[in-house]
């Protein structure tokens, strides 16, 4: 049972974090009149799909990142051409539906050839009908029906290349900021679930107790009140608790605890961890806390915010100048394996990893790497200077190609933390 809930507080983790990234797109991409066409979580084929009003909702099967479709930023997906015959669907001389294939099942249609047809400006079509020429103007949300599917009609002003550059760039940054807007509210989340230390603390107890060590086959329970080690009364001072376990590997030690007010004695032997100074014994001690006031809460998430962007930071340096391996790279696998271990930790825990996700994730996010939000921004910073955009068949081509390395990147790490997991 306990795995399941893991799993599912894993997933919903992943869900959250890009779910509120597409979502700042979607949002202001909307505010500033452009079509979404789509707004997708994940990559690869559909795994569940719905329409409600202009845009498709879509979870696909490969759960690495997420998507928002405007109209505009790529190609439309049909192109209709003088001399082409397709059906329409018309009250008024104004035409709703345009049938492109199964003509001759359409019912309560006119079919005919197109002589003319602007879809994008002024909105009309002339169509050839039985040797006559008939003029429409076409629905600014008109559908074309081809292949089974409806794909509403964008004109130019809806398009996302014809909006200002401020309107355009603030649907692109919006991602990143909703995911810098998470964090600060999860890291003040976190402070409110564990508290502030309070001032002259008189106890140390357990906070955590790690599976498969000294501590846990002792029966060390979370909650625990540390009273004596040795004999040494701990108090309040938890840096003497772990002194006293560094200096102790290898050897038994006598603790007292208060559990629930019943005194208990424990016989507990520290033990060697690879890569940690002295002994360890597989608890997280603690002091006593405080509920955190509304002032200390977005202090300590303004705080937290600006140590790990130091900290993600330093990550990105030694990645640029070399100073990594392979096996310091964690893909999706080792993601999805932390943010499990972070689950089986508690809730508050989860809270604190999931705020950290976040913050990389909009970091990383407006790096200046093509495919990624920074290199949009970089290009349209380029056409603010210019003032004309960049040639979009190049535009389209750099972020191709870095689209295409992140995913070969995204393969070698994957391959390599599976790899890791099989030889454990």
């Amino acid at each position: 049972m306990q795995m399941v809930q893991v799993v599912f507080l894993t997933v919903l983790v992943f869900f959250i974090i890009v779910t509120i990234h597409e979502w700042g797109h979607m949002i202001f991409a909307k505010r500033a009149g452009i079509l979404v066409r789509e707004f997708a979580i994940g990559f690869g084929p559909k795994v569940f799909s719905y329409v409600r009003g202009e845009t498709r909702y879509t979870l696909r099967l490969l759960p690495v990142g997420g998507f928002v479709r405007m109209a505009g930023e790529d190609p439309e997906m049909v192109d209709l051409q003088p001399g082409q015959t397709i059906a329409v669907r018309a009250k008024d001389s104004q035409v709703s539906k345009l049938y492109l294939d199964q003509l001759d099942l359409r019912k309560n249609v006119i079919r005919g050839e197109i002589e003319s047809l602007d879809l994008e400006k002024e909105l009309k079509l002339a169509l050839i009908v039985d040797g006559e020429t008939m003029h429409f103007t076409v629905h600014p949300q008109a559908m074309m029906i081809v292949k089974g599917q409806e794909i509403q009609i964008a004109p130019l002003d809806r398009q996302f290349g014809s909006k200002t550059v401020g309107q355009r760039a603030l649907a692109i940054f919006a991602g990143p900021l909703m995911n810098f807007i998470l964090a600060f509210l999860l890291f003040g989340l976190y402070i409110q679930q564990v508290g502030m230390p309070v001032d002259n603390p008189t106890y140390v107890k357990v906070g955590e107790v790690t599976a498969g060590m000294p501590a846990e086959a002792a029966s060390v329970k979370k909650g625990d009140i540390i009273d004596q080690v040795n004999g040494t009364v701990i108090g309040g001072d938890r840096e003497k608790l772990i002194k006293l376990i560094e200096a102790s590997e290898g050897k038994p030690m006598d603790w007292v605890i208060n559990r629930d007010g019943e005194q208990l004695n424990l016989s507990i032997t520290p033990v060697a961890v690879e890569g940690q100074k002295g002994g360890k014994v597989g608890i997280a001690p603690i002091l006593p806390t405080r509920s955190a006031t509304i002032g200390e809460t977005v202090t300590y998430a303004g705080n937290a915010m600006v140590t790990m962007t130091k900290n993600i930071f330093e990550g990105f340096k030694q990645l640029i100048f070399g100073q990594f391996k392979l096996d310091d790279l964690g893909g999706p696998v080792r993601t999805f394996e932390v943010t499990g271990q972070f689950a089986k930790q508690g809730i508050d825990q989860l809270t604190l990893w999931t705020a950290i996700l976040s913050l990389y994730l909009g970091i990383f996010n407006l790096l200046p790497i093509p495919a990624l939000d920074g290199s949009r921004l970089v290009f349209l910073g380029l056409e603010g200077l210019r003032g004309k955009p960049i040639d979009p068949n190049r535009e389209s081509m750099v972020h191709f190609i870095g689209f295409a390395m992140l995913m070969l990147l995204m393969l070698a790490v994957t391959y390599n933390d599976i790899l890791r997991l099989v030889k454990g």
